[in-house]
């Protein structure tokens, strides 16, 4: 079982002057479920090397049991800090793909043309495709076989604008996934603020927020077994 785990390379929270990147969290969880089930595992971003952390999920109250563990893994830390060009990676290496959030994806991998290409590869060929939190954005311009976009008429879900409020970065972000999701036909669903909550659509995993990345891991490797 071969695993893909795709990272933002964009540390810039729109034009406030403040950082983004990764959530930590979103990023820990899922690759010690994958880890733990004895998946190889390959990490990319669209820069490669060394995904940006966002500076706020490394804050002492976002820590878990699982972002400890990766504090104190050195292999793991080795490996986020080589991840491999997003253009050399080839779908069919992979069983499955997996996106953590963190704002930054909003901004390069919703609108990366190689991201939205492998997204569609994943999906043409029947592998699962997961995201969590903020990810989900990178499916804002994937397009499924019919040219329509790939969401339309598929249950999803992502960061809710309550979320988004409350974290005061609506005006800031270059678009809500909640609206732009329910604007591109999905059928957005959502439960309360900050529980876990994933939808399962087909081959098609969304995780609402950090507190649900790990179920999103796991339903993708319930769909690989």
């Amino acid at each position: 079982m071969k695993v893909l785990m795709v990272l933002t390379s964009h540390d810039q929270l729109g034009n406030t002057g403040k950082k983004t990147g990764f959530w930590l969290e979103e990023f820990a969880a899922p690759y010690y479920t994958f880890l733990d089930a004895g998946a190889e595992i390959v990490l990319a971003s669209p820069a490669g090397g060394q995904p940006p952390l966002d500076p706020k999920s490394d804050l002492p109250e976002f820590q878990t049991e699982l972002t400890h563990r990766f504090k104190a893994d050195p292999v793991a830390q080795q490996r986020l800090a080589s991840t491999l060009k997003l253009d050399t990676i080839q779908a069919a290496d992979y069983d499955t793909v997996f996106y953590p959030g963190g704002h930054g994806p909003m901004w390069d991998l919703a609108e990366s043309a190689v991201s939205i290409a492998l997204i569609e590869s994943f999906e043409r060929a029947g592998k699962p495709v997961g995201l969590v939190c903020h990810a989900p954005a990178a499916l804002r311009h994937v397009k499924a076989a019919n040219g329509e976009p790939l969401i339309k008429g598929r249950r999803v879900t992502g960061f809710t604008n309550s979320e988004e409020d409350a974290v005061e970065l609506s005006a800031v972000v270059p678009f809500l996934i909640e609206d732009e999701f329910k604007a591109l036909g999905g059928l957005y669903e959502k439960g309360p603020d900050w529980a876990p909550y994933i939808v399962t659509d087909q081959k098609l995993v969304t995780g609402q927020n950090p507190a649900s990345s790990e179920a999103v891991a796991q339903a993708l490797l319930a769909l690989l077994a």
